[in-house]
């Protein structure tokens, strides 16, 4: 999976690409959300998708001598369902009041059916969650199923959502102009590399990653290049 989506990207992007009018002219459409829904004319989703997989990169390439990558999702929130679902009812509702934003990823289970889904727009989050999915429900999961969010180490995310955003912001707004690079795609890449330095300097640590690196050498000596005249015997080995 990769370490944000599209409605990641949404919520970061200035509002110069987002549509003034509403998708559909057709039926009623909240009025909120003019102006805050990506124009999919200018913008579509598989550039954004492929921007993601730029920034999946990038990271992953800075972060590969400190950590095993890809980094893989893992559970850190678990909550269950208060009213069950059905034909007439497309939101969750929670049982307490729960951390879940728009964008999570959650997964439903109730021990046999499964589903994973992202939310896509949070209702109330008072006294207990009630929140709508981007794709909606299949199964009719009953009261008390088990709803976990899942989620790569902070600030993974946040920090792949504002590199892919940058280069889609520049791309789009700035690509005629010049300088050909924005002052907001310049403020989201220098908070993505500040991220990203603090995880390298050993400032943040990722929760639930596999550490590879070794702290008072430069692994690369362990495993360097084969000389001209010697057998492949690593001279680090004394070290591991």
């Amino acid at each position: 999976m990769p370490y944000c989506n599209v409605l990641h990207i949404t919520s970061i992007l200035a509002q110069s690409l987002t549509t003034a009018s509403p998708s559909d002219l057709t039926s009623v459409t909240q009025l909120l959300k003019i102006g805050k829904t990506l124009d999919s004319n200018q913008v579509p989703e598989t550039i954004i998708n492929q921007y993601i997989t730029w920034s999946d990169e990038e990271i992953n390439g800075k972060i590969s001598e400190q950590y095993e990558i890809p980094l893989k999702e893992i559970a850190d929130f678990e909550t269950t369902l208060a009213s069950s679902m059905g034909d007439y009812n497309d939101y969750i509702i929670t049982t307490d009041r729960s951390p879940f934003n728009v964008g999570d990823t959650i997964i439903i289970t109730d021990g046999v059916h499964e589903e994973r889904h992202v939310i896509e727009e949070i209702i109330d989050s008072t006294t207990g969650a009630i929140f709508r999915t981007v794709d909606p429900i299949g199964f009719a999961f009953q009261s008390g199923s088990r709803i976990i969010r899942v989620k790569y180490p902070d600030p993974i995310t946040q920090t792949a959502a504002r590199l892919a955003a940058a280069n889609i912001y520049d791309k789009y707004f700035a690509s005629q102009a010049s300088p050909n690079e924005s002052e907001y795609g310049k403020f989201l890449r220098k908070q993505a590399r500040q991220a990203l330095n603090n995880i390298l300097q050993g400032r943040t640590i990722l929760h639930g990653a596999v550490r590879i690196g070794r702290r008072f050498f430069n692994p690369t000596l362990k495993d360097r290049y084969d000389l001209p005249g010697t057998t492949g015997a690593n001279d680090m080995d004394d070290l591991a």
